[in-house]
């Protein structure tokens, strides 16, 4: 059957209290690391399709999200970029549903009406955006990850969340946000969780910063710490280290940013707002992130 844009399974489930993960790819899954974590998630708990856009073409340019061809025992086919949707049912806690969404280039508004619709009627209790951004942060410290306003009260989440510097961000968002903007006013929470990548290591799959997200999701949810595993991502960082190393210029970047993170740290610890960066540092930092941002 039929719910709005996307074709469903049937019989449609019944779920206990839903929670949702949902990655939006590419704006907000730097390094992959929303990808990967859903796809372990899913493959733990042997998830089940629930559905896809039965039209996809009406809503994605395929000339910027490329079909991909595979050839596997002498057959080709032909794999078109697509927006799905798994669930799974647990004992020991809310059931939870998996959405991998890309981020629409027309139809936007019938798009996002038709995902919040499923949600709807899958009456979920909580609405969790997962994913990576690249920022002015080192590879050399733990990465963090920046929870929306209320996560960090979240008793599985102490210690966990960095209290994000400031929730006034004005700029260009994505039309996705109206999904969350339509479950609040059905009074469904809504959280986002988003680690923090270096961005000059930017890789096609950021082990370390999905292995960072999955511990943030594990103790959320009280599952298994070896879903968590960072052995990856510190043998990836490792090797990238090793080639930061031959770089003078990289190296004192990164000094920089060891400073204004051990700066921040100690805010955090000493809970003090006014606590400022040395100001070579903190003008670093921030023609830093205007270069990036221009990119």
């Amino acid at each position: 059957m039929n719910i709005g844009a996307f074709e469903v399974q049937e019989p449609f489930p019944k779920l206990r209290d839903p929670h949702v993960l949902s990655l939006l790819s590419p704006w907000v899954d730097a390094g992959s690391v929303g990808t990967i974590a859903l796809s372990k998630l899913e493959t733990h708990f042997d998830s089940y399709e629930l559905g896809k856009l039965s039209t996809p073409g009406s809503y994605f340019d395929f000339t910027r999200y490329r079909p991909i061809t595979h050839v596997y025992e002498g057959e080709r086919t032909l794999t078109i970029p697509n927006s799905h949707i798994f669930y799974t049912r647990r004992e020991d806690g809310p059931d939870f549903v998996f959405l991998h969404l890309l981020e629409p280039h027309a139809n936007a508004e019938e798009y996002v009406e038709s995902v919040t619709e499923i949600l709807r009627r899958l009456k979920v209790k909580r609405y969790t955006r997962i994913g990576g951004m690249y920022s002015s942060v080192p590879h050399t410290r733990p990465l963090r990850v920046t929870g929306s306003p209320g996560t960090e009260k979240i008793e599985e989440l102490k210690g966990l969340i960095t209290p994000r510097m400031s929730n006034n961000y004005s700029g260009p968002m994505s039309i996705m946000g109206l999904i969350n903007e339509d479950l609040e006013r059905d009074g469904v929470e809504t959280l986002s969780l988003m680690v923090n990548l270096p961005h000059y290591l930017e890789v096609d799959e950021d082990h370390a910063g999905a292995a960072r997200l999955m511990q943030v999701v594990c103790a959320m949810y009280n599952l298994p710490d070896h879903l968590a595993d960072p052995e990856a991502g510190r043998q990836q960082y490792q090797e990238l280290n090793e080639e930061i190393e031959e770089d003078p210029d990289v190296r004192e970047m990164v000094a920089q940013m060891e400073a204004a993170y051990d700066a921040r740290a100690r805010q955090l610890a000493e809970d003090a707002p006014q606590l400022t960066l040395p100001p070579q540092v903190d003008q670093f930092l921030r023609d830093l992130d205007r270069r990036f941002d221009d990119r």
